[in-house]
């Protein structure tokens, strides 16, 4: 039986002892991709890892609540995951499009603000300036309906082609009133306000948590560790969760030194979530 990993902080040791003392007053929030799932060409291809549901299956009844806070619609994530229908997961929730859409398992149901204005220009927009930056061959555009996701992971040299979009992109989303969330090899066009951390901690004081366990591997999971750490100064103890390596080799510092616990990619973070149900079955009679 595997040991959930010791933090490396004071306040993650105590996030820690929090959601073991406690779980039933504990809330887990995981990333999608990078996270639950490999980072992959093509996003349409991603899938969970294969033991990340029946390892949720395992923690969840033990937990407050389970949730899966992710760019993506939330009706994409339910199904590149695998979560409709899972066994032991019926009152996990899915936070899509940074919060802005919500798929709850108890309900089967999915609630979705309106699309923020300025994507349709952007839309619109966004295949003439690739155009005219001559864009290398690789180079993508995602629509994620309420976002648009400028791709240079399949070009033969992603990190040139994400500097040359990087500033005209940044240019086009501010003429339209949108903001731009770099990640791995992508830029992502979308509205601001809405983010990973507004997200969490909606739904931390939603469910009424006594603690939180956040995992996350790119830029955009800083908004969730900015809530951990905003709640922790409010007396919920919380756990930082990085998601690095894995299959890529990739790691973010930003995330990586940030965090209160560091693990091998998706695969990585699976073992911890073993790990951590094996302890909460074992602390139990």
């Amino acid at each position: 039986m595997a040991a959930v990993p010791t933090p490396r902080t004071a306040a993650g040791r105590e996030g820690l002892a929090a959601i073991v003392g406690e779980p039933q007053r504990a809330v887990v929030a995981l990333d999608f991709d990078g996270t639950l799932a490999p980072i992959v060409a093509d996003p349409d291809e991603a899938r969970a890892h294969p033991g990340a549901v029946p390892a949720l299956s395992r923690l969840a009844p033990r937990l407050r609540a389970v949730a899966v806070i992710t760019g993506r619609p939330a009706d994409a994530a339910v199904r590149y995951a695998g979560l409709d229908g899972a066994a032991g997961l019926e009152h996990l929730t899915v936070l899509g499009a940074y919060g802005a859409e919500r798929w709850d398992a108890a309900s089967g149901s999915l609630n979705a603000a309106p699309p923020p204005p300025g994507v349709e220009a952007v839309r619109a927009e966004l295949p003439g300036l690739l155009s005219e930056l001559e864009a290398p061959p690789g180079t993508w555009t995602e629509d994620k309906g309420r976002a648009l996701a400028v791709h240079t992971r399949r070009t033969d040299d992603p990190a040139a082609a994400f500097t040359l979009l990087r500033a005209p992109l940044f240019a086009l989303a501010e003429r339209h009133g949108l903001m731009v969330e770099p990640g791995r090899m992508v830029l992502e066009l979308r509205a601001p306000g809405a983010d990973k951390g507004a997200a969490l901690e909606e739904y931390v004081r939603e469910v009424g948590a006594g603690a939180v366990l956040y995992g996350g591997d790119d830029l955009g999971d800083l908004a969730a560790f900015a809530a951990v750490e905003k709640l922790r100064g409010e007396g919920v103890p919380g756990l930082l969760v990085c998601s690095g390596g894995g299959d890529t080799g990739e790691r973010v510092p930003e995330i990586a030194d940030r965090a209160d616990v560091e693990v091998d990619g998706p695969s990585g973070v699976v073992q911890l979530l073993d790990a951590l149900a094996d302890m909460l079955a074992g602390s139990r009679p």
